[in-house]
């Protein structure tokens, strides 16, 4: 029998040879506040380069993802329902699709590689300055969207994603990593879409911006897949002694080849009939994958069962997909399946896991964290499922949905920045 000790064994994040590796937490204490105490060390702290927020990718861009996540869904939705006129120099719908895959998106991913590649390669990545002049470019980018020309906002939009993928190559080049080149070469990719997508809006490549931006929502699902199957039953496994997770390769690779050549139809506009078939092989076996992660034993540990559970959103977000090329729901319902469900999800449950992690703190999460997480799905679940099933309380379900994702993000904000903002708790670097 599985022996599954979930409500003392702490769950440190670490995990030997992990692709995702993050640092030791220290143990939960009222005496272990200051860094002498968390290091043992009886002489002063050696003074640290930089200002702490500049440290670390992930620090400064976890901070944007949430004020994104916060601030541009209520303007979206409460300029699409009329509360509010706002006027952009392109349409707003695909503002707002812009902002979430490429602004929150970006920042997310561009935070959370700054900081993994550091670890995956033993070289240092932009900090300090060289950090602070990327923050700036991407933070004047989200500002031009809605206060400049198109041709600036694009101009400061292209340039951020090559530069943080260009570098982090370089050094992955350098150290010869194979295993987590594909992870940086996705970066590229999406940088290389979003130079097609300002090409389209500005009317100089014959190419629908929408079926753009489905590519780029279509590379990070694709990447969440990745991870997913990489970390997910890591860290599964290692708060549950005794629990078997096997996962035959040619399972992993037949997930992720159905579900590359799925997404890859659908941006491409192939008949309704061949998505939607493989769309349904791609929730099934997401299903299939995400049960053989044996997700019951993480109800009592938040930390994962948000990861478990906004993985959940994949298979339904395929059969959506899947519903929308036979004619019986919209295709947007399946889009927001993968953007606020999967996506969403895992953003919050990736943030606060490698935040507490890198700064020092254990996986021992507050109410308010917890609450965030509820509030993320309770979000999918209005934007999603509630017009699936009535299409009448659309509009309803649209304004509540973003307000508890706005929440989610903003208790994110709080309890986060102050510890973001300092250095780590042990007094390391980082």
């Amino acid at each position: 029998m599985v022996r599954r000790d979930l409500g003392t064994r702490r769950d440190t994040g670490r995990i030997r040879h992990s692709p995702f590796p993050m640092p030791a937490h220290p143990p939960m204490s009222q005496s272990a506040s200051t860094p002498q105490a968390m290091t043992g060390a009886s002489g002063p702290v050696p003074k640290l380069p930089n200002w702490p927020l500049l440290r670390l990718g992930f620090r400064p861009f976890y901070l944007g993802t949430a004020l994104v996540a916060c601030t541009t869904v209520p303007l979206w939705i409460a300029v699409f329902l009329g509360y509010m006129p706002l006027r952009l120099s392109f349409p707003g719908v695909l503002w707002h699709a812009h902002e979430m895959l490429f602004g929150f998106g970006g920042a997310v991913v561009a935070g959370f590689l700054l900081t993994a590649v550091r670890a995956w390669t033993a070289l240092p990545t932009p900090r300090g300055p060289r950090l602070a002049i990327l923050v700036l470019i991407w933070l004047a980018a989200r500002l031009a969207s809605v206060l400049a020309p198109y041709w600036l906002f694009a101009l400061l939009d292209v340039v951020f994603l090559p530069v943080v993928g260009v570098m982090l190559m370089r050094q992955l080049l350098l150290v010869r990593n194979r295993r987590n080149q594909p992870v940086v070469a996705l970066l590229l990719l999406m940088a290389l879409v979003n130079v097609v997508f300002h090409l389209s809006v500005l009317e100089i490549l014959p190419v629908p911006a929408l079926s753009v931006l489905y590519a780029q929502l279509s590379l990070i699902i694709m990447l969440l897949s990745l991870m997913a199957g990489r970390l997910v039953p890591m860290f599964t496994k290692t708060v549950t002694p005794g629990l078997v997770i096997d996962m035959p390769p040619r399972f992993e690779q037949a997930v992720l080849g159905v579900s590359a050549a799925t997404l890859t139809l659908w941006v491409l506009g192939a008949p309704g009939a061949l998505v939607g078939g493989l769309a349904l092989v791609a929730a099934v076996l997401h299903a299939v994958r995400l049960w053989k992660w044996h997700p019951r034993v993480t109800l009592k540990r938040p930390v994962l069962w948000i990861l478990h559970l906004s993985y959940a959103w994949m298979p339904v977000g395929f059969l959506l997909l899947a519903l929308a090329h036979g004619g019986w729901v919209v295709a947007s319902l399946a889009v927001h399946a993968f953007g606020v469900g999967v996506m969403g999800g895992f953003v919050i449950g990736m943030m606060t896991r490698t935040a507490r992690g890198h700064t020092a703190r254990p996986l021992l999460l507050s109410r308010g964290e917890v609450l965030a997480y509820a509030l993320v799905m309770l979000a999918a679940v209005l934007r999603v499922l509630v017009p699936a099933v009535q299409p009448d309380w659309y509009a309803r379900a649209m304004d509540v949905a973003s307000v508890l994702w706005a929440l989610a993000f903003l208790i994110f904000l709080v309890i986060y920045t102050p510890w973001l903002m300092r250095t780590r708790l042990d007094g390391q670097d980082g």
